[in-house]
């Protein structure tokens, strides 16, 4: 712990202080997982069959395997505490704009791979709202912060270590609101937002041309102190740098609802402005990204939603790459929205009722296979904050609720005594 007095000062003394007092701290609700779920693969597994319709299903999907292999190839070099060519490794993910084909950034897997064993310890150690006496809470980040020392002029390992200080930190605050909170938790929370700032403070997301460090700059915006630049300044320069991101996107317009950093009018506003920034690489689609997320939480935001100009979105999104994780992602996002209940706000249903109406076509022009996973967290509106005790009867639920949309879909057909089958090319519906 001398390190943090040492080399942290005010931030880390803060922690520091905070640890004693946590050993006596009553039980706090669970922490919030890292938002990226990882799946082992199951050999042998054979593609989901149920009549009349027949959809494979792969576990773990082409995205889910591609991303883990990126994350355990990071990890493997932090192990082994080979820095120098993880840095330069995330570095030329960084410049090259490299994505999966779900257009996952490649830089921000190798930086999770990065940081994961101290994250994951610290988790543990935190399972309960608490460590256990004597655990080793500080050892993680302190080697990180060993790290830094030696690399201080390298923005790559600034972002690693700040974005590792932001997950420890929301680990000891816990998902809930913030009178639930503990005092001791909540200062600690903010105790690594602030050693995460003055470490960013030091480099230019511009001046590096980094996404990374850009994204890394945004996330502050979930402490209680984001700093002066407002969540427009630094989300602009996250989409200018990155604009073929749309997870960027889409935190964009949950950061501008009046429960964060902005309001209706501002979220309509940044919207519009950001589809117009993002013609060349979304069409009409930087709308509908922005929006996402923000009217899954907010049916206010749903009721102002210009309906025409988010479906022309989603045709674009669509005309641009149909790789399956996106298709999946779209048509459950549509599926959902359209059986959730009636709000009593008569613009908020009639626009509910047309995006619902959008999962037919999404289905039955571009769905090849099925993602459980997505389907899951779909259905429970995409919530970062929810964690997940079992991924497997967690996928199993997204299948059963797949299975049975897909199949209202085209109940026509199987009414007629067709079976429906899904290939490369999509659904075919086929004698039975």
């Amino acid at each position: 712990m001398n390190f943090l007095r040492d080399q942290l000062k005010h931030s880390s003394q803060l922690i520091s202080g905070f640890l004693g007092r946590a050993q006596r701290a009553p039980e706090q609700q669970e922490v919030e997982p890292i938002p990226m779920l990882r799946r082992r693969a199951r050999p042998g597994a054979e593609p989901t069959a149920v009549m009349p319709l027949q959809i494979d299903c792969p576990d773990p999907t082409a995205e889910d395997a591609l991303r883990d292999s990126y994350i355990d190839r990071a990890q493997f070099f932090a192990r082994q505490e080979r820095w120098d060519e993880l840095a330069k490794l995330i570095r030329t993910a960084d410049k090259s704009r490299e994505a999966t084909p779900g257009s996952m950034p490649i830089a921000e897997l190798y930086a999770y791979g990065a940081r994961a064993d101290v994250i994951g310890a610290a988790e543990h150690a935190l399972i309960g709202g608490k460590p256990a006496k004597d655990a080793p809470i500080l050892d993680g980040i302190e080697a990180l912060e060993e790290v830094l020392q030696e690399h201080s002029d390298d923005y790559i390992i600034a972002a690693v270590v700040a974005q590792a200080h932001m997950d420890i930190g929301w680990a000891w605050r816990g998902t809930g609101w913030d009178t639930e909170v503990p005092e001791y938790n909540r200062a600690v929370f903010e105790a690594h937002f602030d050693r995460a700032r003055d470490i960013l403070n030091s480099f230019c997301c511009i001046d590096q041309d980094s996404p990374l460090l850009a994204a890394a700059s945004c996330a502050l915006l979930g402490g209680q102190n984001p700093g002066d630049r407002s969540v427009t300044e630094r989300y602009q320069a996250l989409i200018d740098l990155n604009p073929a991101n749309p997870r960027s996107l889409r935190a964009f317009g949950t950061h501008l609802l009046p429960r964060w950093y902005g309001d209706y009018e501002t979220l309509e506003l940044e919207a519009r402005r950001t589809a117009l920034r993002t013609a060349d690489t979304w069409g009409a689609g930087g709308y509908t990204w922005v929006q996402f997320d923000a009217i899954s939480c907010d049916e206010q935001a749903l009721a102002n939603l210009d309906i025409e100009f988010f479906i022309e979105g989603l045709h674009d999104i669509l005309e641009r790459g149909t790789d399956p994780h996106t298709v999946n992602l779209l048509a459950a996002f549509c599926a959902y929205a359209g059986s959730k209940h009636q709000s009593g706000n008569d613009q908020t249903d009639q626009n509910r009722t047309l995006i619902g109406q959008c999962a037919g076509w999404i289905v039955r022009e571009h769905l090849t296979e099925l993602h459980p996973m997505i389907w899951a967290h779909a259905a429970r509106g995409f919530d970062n904050n929810l964690r997940v005790f079992s991924p497997d009867r967690f996928a199993a639920s997204g299948r059963e609720d797949a299975i049975r949309i897909i199949t209202s879909l085209f109940r026509r057909e199987i009414e007629a005594g067709k079976r429906i089958v899904f290939t490369e090319e999509g659904p075919q519906a086929l004698s039975a």
